[in-house]
């Protein structure tokens, strides 16, 4: 899990979710409000089209679940589940992008919360998963920081074999083509100045062409990971059997060509 940059819905959508929350508002509280939010969600296509719109935007990759990061982001998630909160069925902040088996099968109505009635599962376009979580690299496993980091690996099945072994080969994927990467930039030699700042969609075509493949890889928490946790103490013991890509982790241009800079 990685921190998503939520971007503002276009007014005509707004005014959309607006209208029908309006009926929501008017109606019942109780299971009468949840039965109309859960008729209405069933049965607004196109609202739901703009929505997945809006939410694959700003997903990692190639849309990918904002959750696990692996597999496609076909369900829009209601982070505080309808039968919790039925009027925030049409809230903008209350909508991730999740593939079915997150959404489905793991998250459900689930919905954690502390006694103070905050919630402990992790919100990727509020909270920073990094603070929560730390991704064993070697392991492909998620290892807790705190209670709310625990309570989000047990509700999403972060932790699931299917994830920890393509973690594992995302890792080593990202070991192969990143001095690949390297390669392009070396052999684009006197541009370094313009690559550094230039946006991530100008340079060489080659160097773009690799820049969107890397991007476009699932489990884009390992690349994060991989960059954070280079300039951590004890780097050059997690690194200690891949050097040469703790170099590129911390090379400036990879920094500012893939938005690791602070």
């Amino acid at each position: 899990m990685i921190r998503l940059v939520r971007k503002p819905l276009p007014e005509s959508v707004e005014n959309k979710l607006a209208g029908l929350t309006a009926i929501l508002q008017n109606t019942a509280a109780g299971e009468s409000r949840y039965k109309k939010a859960t008729s209405l969600w069933s049965s607004r296509d196109s609202v739901k089209k703009n929505l997945r719109e809006a939410l694959s935007d700003f997903a990692a990759g190639r849309n990918r679940c904002m959750y696990c990061g692996d597999n496609e982001g076909t369900d829009i998630d209601h982070y505080r589940p309808l039968a919790l909160e039925p009027l925030l069925a049409y809230t903008w902040l209350n909508h991730l992008l999740a593939c079915s088996r997150c959404n489905s099968h793991h998250k459900r109505e689930r919905f954690p919360c502390d006694d103070e009635g905050l919630p402990l599962l992790l919100d990727p376009t509020v909270d920073e998963p990094a603070d929560h979580l730390l991704l064993a690299l070697s392991t492909g496993r998620y290892v807790h920081l705190t209670a709310r980091g625990e309570v989000t690996v047990e509700v999403c099945g972060l932790n699931r074999d299917l994830l920890t072994r393509g973690r594992q080969c995302a890792y080593d994927t990202m070991t192969m083509l990143l001095p690949q990467w390297l390669h392009i930039v070396q052999q684009t030699a006197g541009v370094d100045n313009f690559l550094a700042s230039a946006s991530p969609e100008e340079g060489p075509p080659a160097l773009v062409s690799a820049e969107k493949t890397i991007k476009g890889q699932p489990f884009a928490d390992v690349l994060h990971a991989m960059a954070r946790q280079a300039d951590q103490p004890g780097a050059d013991v997690i690194f200690s059997d891949r050097v040469d890509i703790l170099e590129i982790l911390r090379s400036p241009l990879f920094r500012v060509r893939f938005g690791f800079t602070a």
